[in-house]
């Protein structure tokens, strides 16, 4: 590179969503989701919260860029952060060094952070569950990172297979994350009050003993049969 780039860069203005849109999303399933998405929406599979016992949150992303290996990214967005973020962190998804350790987790539990996303790793386990955090990372390692740079906070983001923008919707549960673009947010959920009544039924069927489903029926019928002997 010709110069050095700035230790941090902060990408301030993004679009913040309507609280009472926010809520509309709370206690949303990730497969519904999914399912009013067309199958889309989802981060990679890799991607689990730390205790599964404690990953149910939604709120509006703000995005971060760590460089593989360093923290700087990750100060930024405790800076930015306002209460009921998601702060959502890419690093090229290197696992060789922890993207949030408990005493980060710690600070941003204080600013009333939802949840920590990254497509990393974590360390300190036990310390960032007993402070009551939501984090979902791609693995635990005991390595620090260092904090040289460069960083970025804001700009949109790829994370988990995903492009993410600051001001999206990002709900978590102990399946993993979704991400609903803000702009397509009352298309999902007329689409998941749709996926919800299905389910809903299909759940009463089983319940009442059903072993199987109209569209299982239809696949064994149309089953090419070869009879031994």
């Amino acid at each position: 590179m010709l110069d050095n780039p700035p230790l941090l860069t902060i990408h301030r203005g993004h679009r913040r969503v309507p609280a009472d849109l926010l809520e509309r999303f709370r206690g949303a399933q990730t497969s519904h989701l999914v399912d009013a998405m067309a199958g889309r929406g989802a981060m990679s599979w890799a991607i689990k919260p730390l205790d599964p016992a404690n990953a149910s949150f939604v709120g509006p992303a703000l995005t971060a860029f760590a460089y593989p290996a360093d923290i700087i990214g990750v100060y930024g967005a405790l800076s930015e952060a306002q209460p009921g973020d998601v702060i959502v962190v890419a690093n090229d998804a290197y696992l060789g060094a922890a993207a949030i350790g408990d005493l980060v987790a710690g600070m941003m539990k204080n600013k009333g952070v939802a949840a920590f996303v990254t497509e990393g790793a974590a360390r300190d386990r036990a310390g960032i569950l007993a402070t009551g955090l939501p984090v979902f990372a791609a693995g635990v390692v005991p390595t620090s990172p260092a904090a040289n740079g460069p960083g970025v906070v804001g700009a949109p983001v790829t994370c988990g297979g995903l492009t993410v923008r600051s001001g999206d919707i990002v709900v978590g549960d102990a399946d993993g994350v979704v991400v609903v673009p803000i702009e397509q947010a009352e298309a999902v959920l007329a689409g998941l009050e749709a996926v919800r009544a299905v389910e809903a039924r299909a759940i009463a069927a089983v319940e009442g003993g059903a072993t199987d489903n109209e569209r299982i029926r239809r696949v064994i019928a149309e089953a090419r049969i070869i009879e031994a002997g």
